[in-house]
């Protein structure tokens, strides 16, 4: 098993910046790619980022390039979701998710574990 632990959410203004966590704990987790997503109210699930489990390759939506940015720290097994320039459309639940096969999917069902997420809310 996998645990996901996602922290750094809150409310901002608009044209702030915020760094998302998540602190993943397991036995094989650091072999995992890692993925963030987000749920806006009334809006599906979508794809925002995926990074390998060396955090060598990442992967974004074409959405949030260019403002988000993510990384991870393998020492300790912790990944950052960086957004900046928040806008009002980003306001939503942001949720960690980790990938047995490090496939750095943009599809939900690729991935096996998720976290409990953080509300970011951008007020404008």
């Amino acid at each position: 098993q996998v645990q996901l632990v996602e922290s750094g959410g809150g409310l901002v203004q608009a044209g702030e910046s915020l760094r998302l966590s998540c602190a993943a704990s397991g036995r094989t987790s650091k072999w995992y790619g890692m993925g963030w997503f987000r749920q806006a109210p009334g809006k599906e699930r979508e794809f925002v980022a995926a990074v390998s489990w060396s955090g060598d390759s990442t992967r974004y939506a074409d959405s949030v390039r260019g403002r988000f940015d993510i990384q991870r720290d393998t020492a300790k097994n912790t990944v950052y979701l960086q957004i900046n320039n928040l806008e009002s459309e980003d306001t939503a639940v942001y949720y960690c998710a980790a990938d047995s096969l490090g496939l750095m999917s943009d599809q939900l069902y690729d991935y096996n574990f998720w976290g409990q997420g953080t509300q970011v809310t951008v007020s404008s």
